[in-house]
Order: structure tokens, then sequence, then C-alpha cells
């Protein structure tokens, strides 16, 4: 544990902070059945209407075998918030881009433009396969990006005739628009080059899991360059876990209370898991983080990988008071960071301490920055009409019932 150094620099202004819906479930304890909490769509309600009330960005809503679908969840979801934004998870392995643009546009316009989508092109070949998609991991990104192609055509309104290696499409069109335009902004993770490459082509922002800053940096900064060698700027974020304390000691506490049902042998199982089943560049960097040994969690100041023992994913958590946190954060976005995706074991009660200790301390006032929430929807009879460009299209059907 280190005290971070006084800034140096004019403070940044508030970094955007999204929380996370844990649709494979909840607790207390990583690895352990004790304070288990099922998933259950009423506990998914109460943390989302709390994160809208606290003032938090959005909250990002993952995507695999063993939770929830995000799409469908945050059809129930939109209904009950006012102001947060859906980042949801989107496979395109898993979907036609014709059918994913529908449902971008139809929940953005629900929602009125509070819509993120998280383009998630990597994962496990064995659960890719069990979802009918079977290309190796190279392929796996030359596919997302013949799909973001056509993705977003369609949602600029374009009419599309696309033909790649892996996907075509003739003719395709969109009659109802994002609120958003062109597109509802697109978020993509991955550490290897081909990922780097997608991201600075089609991708409005970069998320990187918690690395220490200076391997962050450099997965920033090649981002970057690729991305300026196509004329593009692109935002960064951070996905990481917060255990946010009013003391230190507190927080310490609180980690080690985490992890304190884990089995040796839980570990050992998980850490084999990652290494075989995953191909993924980003799950090898965060098991190499630790080894798999208890003894060398804090793998940089206040940066603990406790939680990747057995997590898939995102494993790592910034850990301390709300000052020490906060200037862990500023770390960051020295590096370009501007966004944070953070989450915290139990999910409802954490989303609670993370608001009312360390907000604060970023300089987001109590209910968020008002500058950085979505509007308040207006009724529906009170909204603009969207002018529907009915050419080309056949006429409406009355369905059968």
């Amino acid at each position: 544990m280190t005290t971070p150094s006084p800034a140096t620099a004019a403070t940044p202004a508030a970094p955007d902070i999204l929380w996370f819906l844990p649709t494979a479930g909840d607790g207390a304890y990583l690895g352990s059945e004790i304070g288990h909490r099922p998933v259950d769509p009423k506990y998914l309600a109460e943390i989302a209407r709390a994160a809208d009330r606290l003032g938090y960005y959005g909250v990002l809503v993952p995507t695999g075998q063993s939770m929830e679908d995000p799409w469908i969840t945050a059809a129930a979801l939109i209904p009950q918030t006012e102001r947060l934004r859906f980042l949801l998870a989107l496979r395109p392995g898993v979907f036609t881009p014709a059918l994913a643009a529908r449902q971008a546009a139809t929940l953005d316009r629900l929602s009125n433009g509070r819509v993120l989508i998280n383009v998630v092109a990597g994962g496990a070949p064995q659960e890719l396969a069990g979802d009918g998609f079977f290309l190796d991991h190279d392929a796996r990104y030359d596919h997302a990006r013949e799909f973001l192609h056509i993705w977003r055509g369609l949602l600029a309104g374009e009419t599309v005739r696309y033909e790649g290696e892996h996907l075509k499409a003739d003719g395709g069109r969109l009659l109802f628009p994002p609120v958003q335009r062109p597109h509802p902004p697109l978020y993509f993770g991955g550490s290897s080059p081909a990922a780097h490459q997608l991201a600075a082509e089609l991708h409005d922002a970069y998320l990187t899991w918690g690395e220490p800053p200076e391997q962050v940096k450099a997965k920033i900064d090649d981002v970057r360059e690729r991305a300026a060698k196509l004329g593009r700027t692109l935002r960064y974020g951070l996905r990481v876990h917060l255990i946010v304390r009013e003391t230190e000691a507190e927080a310490w506490a609180a980690a080690d209370r985490l992890i304190s049902h884990l089995s040796d042998d839980t570990i050992a199982a998980a850490q084999k898991r990652f290494r075989e089943e995953s191909d993924a560049v980003g799950q090898h960097r965060m098991a190499d983080l630790h080894g798999g040994r208890r003894d060398k969690l804090e793998i940089s100041p206040n940066l603990w990988a406790g939680i990747g023992l057995v997590r898939g994913g995102a494993g790592t958590a910034l850990v301390g008071d709300p000052k020490t946190v906060a200037a862990r954060i500023r770390e960051y976005q020295a590096l370009g960071i501007d966004t944070i995706v953070a989450s915290g074991y139990p999910h409802l009660e954490e989303s609670y301490r993370v608001a009312e200790l360390l907000f604060p301390e970023l300089g987001i006032p109590a209910g968020g920055r008002r500058d950085r929430l979505a509007p308040v929807p207006a009724p529906v009879a009170a909204r603009t009409e969207t002018r529907l460009n009915w050419e080309g299209f056949p006429p409406p059907l009355v369905a059968a019932s």
C-alpha cells in the first residue's frame, strides 16, 4: 500500500462512471455459496434504480452462457429508470447485423437515446461453439469488422450492399432510425493486435481491464497510434472493480473478506480453465498479473488482483479510502482514460458506497453530473414524430393473429 503523491497538475474533469448489472448472480464472497444471491429480475431492478438515482452515467450489461440476455434485461429495466444509460454487450457471432441494428434502434428509441453498445468479439472458443460460432481468434475480429460495416451503414440510414468473406447484405434497410445519430456509441475492449486495430477502425471508445498504469498506457498508445493513421480519435475507458471504505485498513479488510472462503483447489481449477479454455489475450494477461498466488495480489499501488483468482474477465480492483482511490483514478485519467466501468460485491450495497464515498472526491455531485446525464424522456405524445422514409419498402401489412 503506497500513499499517492500530491497532484502536480490541474485536477482533471470528473470521469463518467458506469456501474454493473450482475446478470449471473451476486454475493458478498467470491467462489462460495455463502451469501450468494441468485439472479433475480427484482434485484436487478433495485440495482438499476439505485444507479439511476445515485447519478451513475450508465450500467454495463454483460453477455455469456451463464448470464441473462443483456438486451431483454435492458428492455425490462429501461421503463424503470429515467436517465441511466445501458451499455449492452453485443456478440457479432450470435446476431445478424440487420437484427442487431433493428434491436439497437428500437431500444434507443424506447429509451430516448440511452443505449450504448459494447461489442464483444472475443470469448472462450468452447462457449462460442455452443452458440454455433466456430471461427478462430483473429477470424472473429475479421467477422466483427464485416458485421460492423453492415450494422453502421444500416443505422446511418444507408441502403447496404456488402459482400465480405464472412457476411453479405444485399439492399439492407432500416426503417426506424435511432435517436443517437449516426448510431449509438460503440465501445470495444481487447488486448490483441487484432482487437486494437478493430477498435481504431470502427469504434468510438476503447475499454481496457484494470492493469497497472504502465501496461494500460502501452495499450492506449497503440490504439491511439493506429487510430491516428486513419484520421480518427477515440475515447478511452477502464473496466475495474472498486473497494472503497472510509479508511485504508477497512478497504483492505473488505478485499481480504471477499476471498476469505476461497479454497486453493477452487483457485487452481479456475486458473486452469482460464488458461486452457480461453484464447483471449486479455484473459491470459489477467492471469499473469498474480499467477494464481494469494501472496502477490497487490500488483500496483492500490491495484488488487484477488478477484481474478476465480472470476473471468475483469479481475482487478482499486482498493483504498476515497482520497487514495480518487488519486489512482486520476493517474489513469492522465493516460487518457475518461470513463470508468466499475463494479463491486455485492453490487447493490457497493453502488451506494462508491457514490457516497468516491463521487465527492472525483467532483461528481450528488445525483451525478448534470451535463453528462441523459435527458428525462418526454411523454410519448409530446415527442417529435420521426419522418420515416417508406421508399423502397413494401406497404405495411396487418399481421395475422
